[in-house]
């Protein structure tokens, strides 16, 4: 998965090379990582168990006119690297660019896509029979340091508050969850939760 990493981040950064043929925009965000107040706000909780900062590196298309069924979304790619390597991923889908008021101000940007993570997914238990003390110290560790995916392919909601700040650059207040909703795993769904600022850029 390091290398499927690397690779999407080349891919993105040559996204963001070739951008001024196709136009759409691309976007560099910092990010906390596994933050815990936004899921204890709503009652999901979160797992609060790894830390670090995630860079994230996208790309989003124009708007889809011909999905004007679907709202005419934007497409987005983006690759999240974590500074502590752990639990890094990809992910792609639609969102949406909701106007506050007059265009060009505030703006509100609601996502949804999925996403491949290189974390952790069924780790195993620290109270199984007969384990080694240096087993079960390492199992133990695990336990509280990592987040436990549950699976690999994940949904990936997502939620910005931007402001246009000219005709090229927007700066956006961003979240973005990691879950596999007990859809694409039954059992373990502790999911991972971003918070941080990005700068966009149109070109």
């Amino acid at each position: 998965m390091k290398t499927a990493i690397l690779a999407a981040t080349a891919s993105v950064l040559v996204a963001g090379a070739a951008a001024p043929a196709f136009a759409g925009e691309a976007f560099v965000g910092v990010y906390k990582h596994d933050v815990t107040f936004i899921g204890n706000a709503v009652g999901l909780g979160a797992a609060g168990r790894e830390g670090g900062a995630d860079i994230h590196l996208g790309y989003r298309t124009n708007r889809i006119e011909s999905l004007k069924w679907l709202g005419k979304p934007q497409v987005h790619t983006m690759v999240s690297i974590n500074t502590n390597n752990t639990s890094n991923f990809v992910a792609a889908g639609f969102d949406w660019k909701v106007e506050l008021g007059k265009p060009g101000g505030f703006y509100l940007r609601p996502g949804l896509g999925l996403a491949y993570t290189d974390g952790e997914t069924g780790l195993p238990p620290a109270n199984a029979p007969n384990l080694t003390p240096e087993e079960r110290a390492r199992r133990t560790y695990l336990y509280y340091h990592r987040i436990d995916f549950g699976s690999k392919v994940l949904f990936e909601p997502e939620l910005a508050l931007g402001y246009q700040v000219s005709d090229r650059v927007s700066v956006e207040l961003s979240y973005t969850h990691l879950s596999n909703g007990q859809i694409f795993h039954q059992g373990k769904n502790q999911g991972l939760d971003d918070a941080g600022v990005r700068l966009v850029y149109a070109f």
